[in-house]
């Protein structure tokens, strides 16, 4: 398929995900089963210029002064993929590819951002305007669109199994290199619109469980609980398990873990990866199993809560635009629950972590400060007194200006958006 073909292609899937609210993924997978002639070059193309266009919705639409699928492609061609307006017409092969673009539309693709407002130059809904400001002030538009970029792959060295010079060297054909701040961290740049798509899931050192994906802010979150050999762990948002792994490593499979999550469908990958990795620490407890964590007995529980999303929109750029208030609203409940319940399980002089992949002040300092005032027994642990104890090298500085806990960002950090908090329990 040439890339006319591509562009039509894409033009039609995001016509469906627009207009009947679908998640990408979905909708690219039942494009690919409808068209099966379609490879799986034509399938990362067309998916990359579909991610690409939802990244710089609100930016293409304010050029364009269109949301219509057409139009927002034809600017993401222009502002994301560098084809000049000679390129983009020459599309028009009469057959595969789109009609012949407009003199307006040529016009418009050429235009400017810069004075737009900060949800618009930054591509997040309009209604999260204000709570962005809140943390980034005059800089939410620039940690929008580094937001709104492709995002690298990150492993995690799986120090039960290898170390990262041994990983290195099996990847060494992607171009991987160390990760930033956590000693486990390892990256393979984003491919580009016409390069392969990296599938380092069907390496030989993944089977043998010598590393997994896992972005490096969830790596260093992991650190900075502090967990030791010996101690008792919960993770009660275990989900597919990827900071129970992590935290198995850190003990070196001494002490205990236990996994749980409300969702089952959420907990299924963990039995594979737990097989993979060598951990033999870990307890998985099914969703209606919750009963059997006992009231303060144990040293660290983890809650990675769940949230919004909004730090990973660089991977899932269609989530910013179904979020809402009231997903939101859904979500502040859901932590603060599940805040309660952590805080219960945890025993005297005991740590609890709050994370979550969420950049929004209502769902991170916003509910610690309520957690702490309805828990007066906890209080927080620096950040920057924990870093040194369980992390190489100088602690980052937040983006919120926090010094007890810590907010990371693409634009600042090179990580997924996501913020940390460890408290101890008197």
């Amino acid at each position: 398929m040439r890339l006319p073909g591509r562009v039509s292609a894409a033009i039609e899937i995001l016509d469906e995900i627009i207009q009947r609210h679908r998640p990408a993924s979905e909708a690219l997978k039942d494009w690919g089963k409808a068209h099966r002639f379609a490879g799986a070059g034509d399938r990362h193309g067309i998916g990359t210029l579909v991610y690409d266009t939802l990244r710089h919705k609100a930016s293409a639409a304010h050029r364009m002064n269109s949301e219509a699928p057409r139009a927002l492609v034809l600017a993401t061609l222009h502002a994301t993929w560098g084809m000049g307006a000679d390129e983009i017409a020459a599309l028009s092969d009469g057959e595969h590819g789109p009609s012949q673009p407009s003199a307006d539309e040529l016009a418009a693709i050429t235009r400017t951002v810069s004075d737009a407002p900060p949800h618009v130059a930054g591509d997040f809904p309009a209604w999260l305007a204000p709570s962005l400001a809140r943390v980034f002030g005059d800089g939410a538009a620039a940690e929008g669109a580094a937001l709104a970029e492709r995002a690298p792959i990150d492993l995690r060295v799986n120090t039960l199994k290898a170390d990262r010079a041994k990983v290195l060297a099996s990847l060494s054909r992607f171009g991987a290199t160390e990760g930033p701040f956590a000693p486990t961290a390892l990256r393979i740049a984003a491919p580009g619109p016409d390069q392969k798509h990296v599938s380092v899931e069907a390496e030989p050192a993944h089977g043998m469980g010598w590393f997994e994906v896992q972005d490096a802010a969830s790596q260093i979150a992991a650190g900075l609980t502090g967990v030791q050999p010996g101690e008792r762990v919960a993770d009660i948002c275990a989900g597919a398990g990827g900071k129970t792994l992590a935290l198995a490593a850190l003990m070196k499979n001494e002490g205990s873990i236990a996994a749980h999550d409300r969702d089952r469908h959420r907990l299924r990958p963990i039995f594979e990866r737990i097989g993979r990795s060598g951990a033999t620490n870990i307890d998985v407890l099914a969703a209606e199993e919750g009963g059997k964590l006992a009231a303060g007995s144990f040293d660290c529980v983890v809650v990675d809560a769940p949230c919004t999303g909004t730090g990973t929109w660089r991977r899932k750029p269609d989530a910013k635009w179904r979020l809402t208030e009231k997903s939101l609203a859904i979500r502040i409940k859901e932590q603060r629950d599940v805040l309660t319940r952590g805080a219960e399980l945890v025993k005297a002089g005991g740590r609890l972590a709050y994370f979550t992949c969420s950049l929004l002040p209502d769902e991170n300092s916003e509910q610690v400060a309520w957690f702490l005032r309805s828990q007066p027994a906890f209080r927080i642990m620096p950040t920057a007194t924990l870093w040194p104890v369980h992390l190489p090298g100088t602690a980052p500085r937040s983006v919120d200006g926090a010094t007890d806990t810590l907010l990371l960002t693409p634009r600042q950090h090179g990580t997924d958006g996501f913020f940390v908090c460890v408290m101890q329990k008197a």
